[in-house]
């Protein structure tokens, strides 16, 4: 094996334990299913979720009888979205269709496009904080308005944190969480420390997860993460740029209504008949 073969084998171990890792971290689901649930009752399919990373949301819109694809860069993570839907049952892994890509591109793969045109798109859960940029950020929006069929729905979903996260972002180690993973039966810790960087709205989030059985050395897992933050009005504004119309501008995943402090946004957008 060549030095090159080596780096990339390891580099795929990180990457595999990551993906596990990040599974065990959403164990308590978000509360977000039940509204991805009903929107996609309200529309059918087919649906495309952007970074649809282990296929926690994907996955169990297939076993409900949808036809999803779901658009990802990450090798590991698709796996165990693979995984996740053929343990689902009932035809799922049939209706789910993975496409390794990224989702900034996914408009001009023949693959997605063949799917659609979409009744529902989704970017779950933070995912885009993970672009970096407002320029990536615009550009994601504005993918998801041409995947959409008319009439077909826009569901984004962001962290909003407040200003006392933001002070707190100061480099400091937080211990999150103790558990064990049903995977391998180890316990597990999640530590996190977090910068904010005022002028560019960056927040640097250093992810660590220490596995291990009682008395055995621990293993170390370590992701570092550039989350660039969102307000409402920039999605809002991405939206009507894209050319959707704003259905609901809203501070939880139940719809509620955005408070002035509050710590979450979800926006649903429509694209226009005609």
């Amino acid at each position: 094996m060549t030095r090159q073969d080596a780096e990339r084998a390891a580099d795929a171990l990180v990457a595999q334990a990551l993906a596990r890792l990040y599974d065990l971290d959403l164990a308590e689901e978000p509360g977000d299913l039940d509204l991805y649930r009903a929107l996609a009752r309200r529309t059918g399919g087919p649906i495309v979720e952007l970074a649809v990373g282990s296929g926690r949301i994907a996955a169990e819109l297939a076993a409900d009888g949808h036809a999803v694809v779901g658009v990802d860069l990450d090798p590991a993570m698709l796996a165990r979205a693979r995984s996740r839907v053929a343990a689902a049952g009932d035809g799922a892994a049939a209706r789910l269709r993975l496409v390794e890509g990224d989702l900034l591109a996914a408009a001009e793969v023949d693959e997605v496009r063949r799917a659609g045109p979409f009744r529902l798109a989704i970017l779950a859960l933070n995912s885009i904080l993970l672009l970096g940029t407002a320029e990536r950020q615009r550009a994601a929006v504005a993918v998801m308005g041409r995947l959409l069929g008319p009439g077909g729905l826009a569901v984004i979903d962001a962290w909003l944190p407040t200003p006392a996260d933001l002070v707190a972002f100061d480099g400091r180690l937080s211990l999150e969480w103790l558990r064990t993973d049903p995977d391998t039966g180890r316990q597990v810790t999640k530590t996190v420390a977090a910068w904010f960087d005022s002028a560019r709205r960056i927040v640097t989030l250093t992810t660590i997860f220490d596995e291990g059985a009682p008395g055995e050395p621990a293993n170390r897992w370590a992701r570092q993460d550039a989350l660039r933050l969102v307000t409402a009005d920039e999605i809002i504004a991405a939206a009507t740029a894209a050319g959707l119309e704003i259905e609901t501008v809203a501070g939880d995943h139940d719809l509620g209504e955005l408070e002035v402090d509050g710590e979450r946004v979800v926006m649903v957008a429509r694209k226009p008949e005609g």
